[in-house]
């Protein structure tokens, strides 16, 4: 009698763990299938003009933001240091909220708050007493409970100002500490890269702020793409056993954007930097399954600009290799230029209804679109 009693209780909490476990899995599945059938419906209503500048993330401009916004209708701003000077948090959440009601689909209000050496907002005293340190102070001081202290804090921090994307956590996995990108990374183990990077994408979740994963496929040893033109000459197994890792641990975690360097990776393609690349637009959806938004680093930087020839020639390059958003300071030329390759046929409808279609349900998911 016992051993039935035994049987028919094992039967029955499995049973029951198995409901449960279905119904959490259908839930997932049906808020995603909800997602993007509302996507779908708003894609509609949208003007090819309005399409193409959901494809924009613009420096906010430092005049008449919310008439810009009203005329262009971009998917989002991007707020750098000099935006904060001079104002208090309460101006910054009455100038984000009116750039807001500017727009008919909600932006995403970005920044580059990485922590230590990339600080827009934080280090500014009049905001916060001391900006947020470096990922690797705060591991080091607090292990991974504190990077996990320190990404919800980050994230609360920002979203009472407004801004709901972040342009972070940095998966590059440098060699040793003279490197370009080290002082913004989190190690040169790539293993404590792809745990950090994980810890740090499944917190902002958590949150419902933005992430952004860069920069893809990985900086390791290489220079400064602001002021040069880069050319990576590693091997695609030096790649594949190292840099990518901590893309796929944050892919895996559900990383909501993937921004790409301006570097040239010539074991992916020779010929073009990473950003304008369709080879490595195509290994990001085919071999990592990333089905997130791509989204270009800034366009103006002499890796990509000088490359292309002007940052207006790079927008389209941009956009034809795959990007779904492109980050820009310089938004007049650029827009028209992709606009016209649009009318020309140098740019497809389908392509474009995907990429603005990726970048809605980014925006249903964390709750900017309501």
């Amino acid at each position: 009698m016992k051993k039935i009693k035994s049987y028919l209780l094992h039967c029955l909490t499995t049973g029951l763990a198995i409901c449960l476990l279905t119904g959490f899995m259908h839930c997932k599945v049906s808020a995603a299938s909800d997602n993007s059938t509302r996507a779908q419906q708003i894609l509609k209503t949208m003007t090819w003009k309005e399409k193409i500048a959901q494809m924009f993330v613009v420096a906010v401009p430092a005049k008449d933001a919310e008439k810009v916004q009203k005329k262009y209708q971009f998917g989002g701003y991007v707020f750098f240091e000099n935006d904060f000077k001079g104002s208090t948090p309460k101006k910054t959440r009455a100038q984000i909220k009116k750039i807001q009601k500017a727009s008919k689909i909600k932006m995403l209000i970005a920044i580059d708050e990485e922590g230590g050496t990339v600080n827009r907002v934080s280090k500014l005293t009049a905001f916060r007493k001391r900006p947020f340190a470096s990922p690797q102070t705060i591991y080091k001081k607090k292990g991974w409970d504190g990077i996990r202290k320190d990404t919800t804090d980050k994230a609360k921090f920002l979203k009472n100002l407004g801004i709901n994307t972040n342009f972070a956590p940095v998966a590059d996995t440098p060699y040793k500490s003279s490197d370009f990108i080290y002082k913004r990374s989190f190690s040169t183990d790539v293993t404590s890269v792809s745990k950090y990077i994980k810890t740090v994408v499944t917190e902002m979740k958590k949150n419902n702020l933005v992430s952004t994963l860069k920069h893809f496929p990985g900086y390791g040893g290489n220079g400064d793409t602001h002021t040069l033109i880069i050319t990576d000459r590693r091997s695609k197994k030096t790649f594949t056993s190292r840099d990518l890792k901590p893309f796929s641990a944050g892919i895996r975690a559900g990383c909501d954007m993937i921004m790409v360097s301006h570097n040239i990776v010539n074991c992916f393609d020779k010929n073009a930097p990473a950003s304008l690349s369709k080879k490595v637009h195509k290994y990001l959806r085919n071999q990592m399954n990333f089905n997130g938004v791509i989204i270009t680093d800034e366009l103006s930087m002499t890796g990509a600009a000088a490359f292309a020839g002007s940052s207006s020639k790079a927008a389209v390059k941009a956009i034809q290799a795959g990007n779904d958003m492109i980050c820009t300071t310089r938004y007049k030329d650029q827009f028209q230029a992709v606009y016209k390759a649009f009318k020309d046929g140098k740019i497809s409808k389908a392509q474009i209804n995907e990429s603005v279609k990726r970048i809605l349900i980014m925006k249903l998911k964390r709750g900017i679109i309501k």
